[in-house]
């Protein structure tokens, strides 16, 4: 089928806004007789999904979000871009203004095109922007990190030295393993450049944030530099695009495949050429300082060591260290080598113990490759910490050290001595007091693990709780029937509440009281949290409140029909005296998911709403509410 308008509708949460913006949308376009598909992005992912033909016929495409949409996709089509709200409060003037054709077309810059109402257009706040192109490096950086760590840990199974040819332990599948694995850890740096200036410049930035991270890699700069270079590209494609954006449109093929990628590896690559050539002048200088300290007090040598073996994990200031101790191994010194060996296993065993701390802190992948990095820290490979680190350089890189100096300071003051230049724990058996070796390791780890894991927690209560990214997707039973979302006690009639504040602590409360979350103040704050992002009251009277928890134990709906309408910042203006709160908890079913999302739909029928508000028992209330409108 061919539809004339798309849209595009997400909101942070997933679980109402997205659905009611879907609905109006539909709704909208039915009654002005033009056809027009919806694709959703809610907690279960992105639903309707358009086909390349779909978005090829559609003459306009309408995206009401609040998150990040795959918008390159749309480049060259007509697009009316707004906040999530504007769909559910605004869709007939939505869809005049796509019926008129009088819309801007998007011109693939990594933004839609501005419209005519410029106060349509909403953004998030700089940093957050920063972080979501961070991000989008660092999640296609993440599965390189392990695989390739992986083949690596195992090839040293075959012996420490089995991938050299030299030796008498060589093996040649250890070999071809440890080559597979150096070739997949080659390109961290790279791609996790190229995927933040994509994220920033799409397509023309991904080939330039390639090169630039590939200098980045050679030159020695790791993935800091690879950090830099990523937002160095991704900036410089948006000041090309804007220079050139006079150019005949004739010359718009000319400029995607010729002008931006050659102007781009030009300006880019030599700008990170010159930022990256000084790196060797200063690794050569800290190596000197740090063979200046290796007689010195244990503590003060382990905490130069510490920091700067885990200030970088495998780049410049890490290679300082570690090349140090490998010339000081020549020369017959083993202890300062254990002490270096020791702050890069470190990294990457401190964030195994922080998943395992807290564990419903993380996501799925995070936590996958958290459990991973043990058996990578136990082979030195300090790598495996990188994807945690670049998430947060200056929060999480200096709790790490905290741990990497405390390993190093003991494993100097037990004057452990380690005669090789690598293998974690596989060369236990020639390491002189292996035990307090490992000791030492574990306690550092432990320490920066568990400092990792509360300042996870801290970031996740104040992102916001419901986000999709944050919780770890963990197997919650589906209900057997409808019936269990809702029952009867769960209705509170004519409740003399004076105040949106009052109306989400007595939710809270009650959801506490029936068991349905373990912690009342958890509920309230994450309600609390979901208003400071935008108003969940509608039109008509209602508000739907909700909230996505780890202290929330079952999904559920918490109606409260107020006595008197209350101050609400609603979509009309008028007093809110109908609350339909949703209470998620983490990994909801999608049976649960699939019922709230059809309920959002229902609320934006006006039947409907007459009907619920008219309602006088609470079992009126729960058959409505999971039935439908009666006719």
């Amino acid at each position: 089928m061919t539809y004339r308008f798309l849209g595009v509708t997400g909101c942070p949460t997933g679980i109402a806004h997205t659905f009611m913006a879907a609905e109006a949308l539909e709704k909208t376009a039915a009654e002005k007789g033009v056809s027009i598909k919806v694709e959703t992005h809610g907690q279960r992912g992105t639903e309707n999904q358009f086909t390349a033909q779909e978005i090829k016929d559609a003459e306009v495409i309408i995206i009401a979000a609040d998150k990040n949409v795959d918008i390159d996709r749309f480049h060259g089509k007509k697009v009316i871009n707004v906040s999530v709200s504007k769909g559910i409060k605004n869709p007939e003037e939505l869809i005049d203004r796509a019926i008129s054709g009088n819309v801007a077309v998007y011109k693939g810059s990594g933004e839609a095109a501005q419209s005519n109402d410029e106060s349509n257009q909403e953004s998030a706040s700089i940093w957050h922007q920063l972080y979501v192109h961070l991000m989008n490096g660092v999640s296609h950086m993440l599965p390189l990190v392990v695989a390739g760590g992986v083949m690596i840990a195992v090839s040293f199974m075959f012996g420490i030295y089995s991938a050299d040819p030299e030796s008498s332990q060589y093996n040649v599948i250890a070999e071809q393993m440890n080559t597979i694995g150096g070739l997949a850890m080659g390109l961290m740096v790279p791609v996790l450049s190229a995927y933040i200036a994509q994220s920033i410049g799409n397509r023309p930035g991904l080939i330039i944030g390639f090169i630039v991270g590939m200098i980045a890699d050679t030159n020695g700069t790791g993935f800091l530099g690879g950090i830099v270079g990523g937002f160095l590209a991704g900036g410089l494609v948006l000041l090309l695009m804007k220079a050139l954006k006079n150019l005949p449109k004739s010359l718009d093929g000319l400029k995607a495949i010729f002008l931006i990628p050659v102007l781009g590896i030009f300006i880019g690559g030599f700008a990170m050429w010159y930022l990256s050539v000084p790196m060797e002048a200063i690794n050569q200088g800290m190596m000197d300082f740090l063979s200046s300290f290796q007689d010195s007090n244990p503590i003060l040598l382990g905490l130069i060591v510490g920091i700067m073996s885990a200030f970088d994990m495998g780049g410049p200031v890490n290679k300082a260290a570690y090349v140090t101790g490998t010339a000081l191994l020549a020369q017959g010194n083993f202890l300062f080598m254990a002490g270096v060996s020791a702050a890069c296993i470190v990294p990457p065993l401190a964030t195994g113990f922080s998943v395992l701390f807290a564990r419903r802190s993380y996501n799925q992948a995070e936590a996958s490759a958290g459990y991973v990095n043990f058996l990578l820290g136990s082979t030195h490979i300090t790598e495996g910490a990188i994807p945690f680190a670049a998430k947060r350089p200056f929060i999480i890189i200096p709790i790490i050290m905290v741990g990497s100096s405390i390993a190093a300071m003991l494993t100097y003051m037990f004057k452990v001595e380690v005669p090789a230049p690598h293998g974690g724990f596989i060369v236990l058996p020639v390491v002189t007091h292996a035990f307090l070796w490992v000791l030492a390791i574990l306690v550092g780890a432990v320490v920066s693990g568990f400092l990792m894991a509360l300042e996870q927690k801290r970031h996740q209560r104040k992102s916001n709780p419901e986000q999709a990214a944050a919780p770890v997707q963990q197997e919650t039973p589906a209900p057997r029937e409808q019936g269990e979302l809702l029952e009867t006690n769960q209705i509170h009639l004519q409740q003399n509440l004076h105040s949106k504040e009052e109306v989400l602590t007595f939710i809270a409360d009650k959801a506490a009281a029936l068991n349905i979350a373990t912690d009342a103040e958890k509920v309230a704050s994450g309600l609390q949290k979901r208003e400071a992002e935008g108003s969940t009251g509608m039109e008509n009277g209602i508000a739907i409140p909700h909230v996505k928890s780890e202290a929330i134990q079952q999904a559920k709906l918490m109606v409260v029909q107020l006595a008197e309408g209350i101050d609400w910042p609603a979509m009309d203006g008028k007093p809110t005296d109908f609350v339909i709160s949703i209470l998620v908890p983490d990994g909801s079913s999608n049976e649960h998911l699939d019922i709230l999302s059809a309920l959002s739909r229902k609320l934006m029928n006006q039947d409907f709403i007459n009907q619920l508000k008219a309602s006088q028992s609470e079992a009126e209330i729960k058959e409505l509410l999971l039935g439908g409108v009666k006719k």
